[in-house]
């Protein structure tokens, strides 16, 4: 018979239609250990309809015929196809009903008709159709997924299973081990697949092994989608696939951390990931100097984000303080993006103007401040309301650059840069006068003088380019004496000239900004000037590492509160995971306080330096190609070592033992 519904009809009166379709797993043997997986089906059933009364039979009463009556008190009948598909195969079978007619009742259901049973293969996905012929409703279907051979109690009986390779996981440390027993000599195929919940799988990797094998893991590869098909290479083979990692834990941190917000051209944006996230997406204001990214509700409520799709952003104009932030489904702040920072530059010191527009051309003005929208023209001790007038003039001027606007309200970015240098114009005066003045009194002091133009004409000679080059040290705070070393090599570097950022001289501002804010904001100016981010090992700094990469977070209290290294590392980690630590990192440790082996593989993707043993190679390194001579060098690395030595013998000297030397610590100011 043809499997072919056919249109919809008119039901002449009570008629039998299906209702449900229920399926259930059973063997069909053909010996003890020879069986095949077979689906089968019941078809639950139902009347629908009514007979129609003649007209002339309401308005005369009932028929003297007998006849008449016959219809109503036969039974039903009805022809039931199923329809079953399991690529490669499809088969129809039409089933015949009879239903008497004292069960004949119009909305209520007859009972079932079971169809024993239709072979499937192991793993298949199958679908069945329902329908009557003639049809009178819309077919019912039915998807389900049948198990493979690791599911199935009883695949002792099914031969197809015998071959099937077996699969275990197993953690060792930073890696993850993927044991396959296959006998020896054995041929198979293994595939390593994203299994995405919209749309087809995306394979990642591929191979065809001969047994036994053992496939080795990082543990930053795992996400929670990461699905293990394997099977043996023979015709028509079974395969039998897992999804192990789908509730671990470290692979949900793993999938937000390989997880990239892009950009696209003019006004599109889009979350890259090779899962699906539970996340929604909002658009903020950042301003410069750090603090929290404001969220802006108008030009972007909060929505579901659908990872790689293309969306729009309801923006008229781009701004790099413009920024989209991920929160989880538990409320937490999981990524945040600038995504105008690379093409427009860092973030300006614009002031964002809220328009607010209602009933009967009502419009009200604010400026987005850190506790709020702030009134331009109010009493409030802030920038915005101080220069409110000017605001205004700018804004009607056109000084100022609409980034929204719809019936709601709209979004201006006015530039603050000329009242910041109107405010400073006569500081500068003050300093040139200051300046002059100074260098007078220099001028009554030759032999000063003498002193001053020698050091001036070594330090042209040695290079202007490395003059004011960034050097960024993180590091982990292990205790009093690895600060002050900190410290020492921080002072030392200063000599150079390097331009040196240390969270040990930056403690009011890791105050005010929190450790995250700080880093981000100083690391995106190192590396935007050209600059150095130094990762200074310790065993402190290690078992940081060790911990960030198996839990990806440090257990509380486990770090001082102004440790910026703990917060770095969320930063630090992605750039090393996708090959851009390269000429911006450089790791280094001091030898004599740790072993060289003890610094994690995924860190000597650069260079990693002990000290002083290495001292030439770490300064050469900071300076930059071309910026040293030989001479100055090796000068260099003697006042570097012999200003290290005092405090690295003070932090192996046993605890107890009486310190000499300089205390390092907040007090000695911001050499930045």
């Amino acid at each position: 018979m043809l499997c072919l519904p056919g249109n919809i009809v008119s039901a002449p009166g009570p008629v039998l239609v299906p209702t449900r379709l229920q399926t259930e797993l059973v063997l069909r043997c053909y010996q003890e250990t020879d069986c095949d997986l077979c689906v089968r089906v019941a078809v639950h059933l139902a009347v629908r309809g009514h007979w129609e009364e003649p007209e002339d039979e309401e308005q005369f009463g009932r028929a003297a015929d007998p006849d008449l009556e016959e219809p109503k008190n036969a039974s039903l009948q009805a022809q039931v196809v199923l329809s079953f598909q399991a690529y490669p195969t499809a088969r129809c079978v039409l089933l015949e009903v009879q239903v008497p007619a004292a069960l004949v009742q119009p909305g209520q259901s007859v009972g079932s008709v079971v169809f024993d049973c239709f072979e499937a293969a192991v793993g298949a996905e199958v679908r069945i159709w329902s329908y009557t012929q003639p049809r009178y409703e819309k077919e019912l279907n039915f998807t389900q997924q049948l198990p493979d051979c690791r599911g199935l109690e009883v695949q002792d009986s099914i031969q197809s299973c015998w071959a099937l390779p077996s699969l275990s996981v197993s953690a060792d440390g930073e890696d993850v081990h993927l044991v396959l027993d296959v006998s020896e000599g054995q041929r198979f195929g293994l595939s390593l697949y994203w299994n995405q919940v919209q749309g087809p799988t995306k394979p990642w990797w591929h191979r065809n092994l001969t047994g036994p094998q053992t496939i080795t893991l990082n543990h930053t590869d795992l996400v929670p989608c990461l699905c293990i098909q394997v099977w043996p290479l023979e015709p028509d083979s079974v395969r039998t696939s897992i999804c192990p990692f789908t509730n671990d834990s470290h692979a949900h941190r793993n999938l937000w951390r390989v997880a990239r917000l892009q950009l696209l051209p003019p006004r599109g944006w889009r979350l890259n990931a090779p899962c699906s996230l539970p996340a929604e997406a909002t658009l903020c204001w950042q301003a410069p100097g750090g603090g929290p990214c404001q969220s802006l509700v108008p030009p972007l409520p909060r929505e579901n984000v659908t990872v790689n799709k293309a969306l729009e952003f309801p923006l008229l104009k781009g701004h790099p303080n413009l920024c989209v932030q991920q929160v989880s489904s538990g409320e937490k702040l999981q990524m945040q993006e600038c995504l105008w920072s690379d093409s427009l530059g860092p973030l300006k010191d614009d002031k964002l103007l809220v328009e607010t527009r209602g009933p009967q051309d009502n419009r009200s003005l604010c400026a987005l401040e850190p506790s709020g929208c702030a009134p331009l023209l109010s009493t409030a001790s802030t920038r915005a309301a101080r220069l409110g007038e000017q605001l205004l003039q700018d804004l009607q001027s056109g000084q100022c650059l609409q980034l929204w606007d719809d019936d709601l309200g709209a979004l201006w970015a006015c530039p603050m840069d000329k009242y910041i240098h109107q405010r400073w114009a006569l500081v500068w005066l003050a300093c040139l006068l200051f300046a002059a003045v100074l260098f007078i009194l220099l001028l009554l002091k030759k032999d000063h003088v003498k002193g001053w133009l020698r050091f001036l004409k070594e330090d042209v000679r040695s290079g202007g380019a490395a003059r004011g080059r960034a050097a960024l040290l993180l590091y982990s705070a292990d205790d009093a004496g690895f600060e002050r070393l900190v410290g020492t090599l921080a002072s030392a570097l200063c000599q150079l000239p390097l331009r040196v950022v240390v969270d040990l001289w930056s403690r009011r501002e890791l105050s005010a900004q929190g450790s995250l804010a700080w880093f981000h904001a100083q690391r995106l100016q190192t590396l935007q000037e050209g600059g150095m981010v130094v990762l200074l090992f310790s065993p402190g700094a290690v078992a940081l590492c060790h911990e960030w990469l198996q839990d990806g977070t440090s257990a509380p209290g486990a770090h001082r509160p102004h440790d910026a290294f703990s917060a770095s590392l969320s930063c630090v980690l992605p750039d090393f995971l996708q090959g851009r630590a390269p000429g911006r990192y450089i790791g280094a440790y001091f030898d004599s306080l740790l072993c060289p082996d003890a610094v994690p593989t995924l860190f000597r993707a650069v260079p990693v330096l002990a000290l002083p043993s290495q001292l030439p190679d770490f300064l050469r390194t900071l300076q930059g190609p071309g910026a040293t001579r030989p001479g100055w060098l090796r000068d260099r690395v003697e006042q570097v070592s012999r200003a290290l030595q005092p405090a690295l013998d003070s932090c192996l000297r046993p605890p107890g033992t009486q310190e000499t030397g300089f205390e390092m610590g907040p007090e000695a100011g911001d050499r930045t």
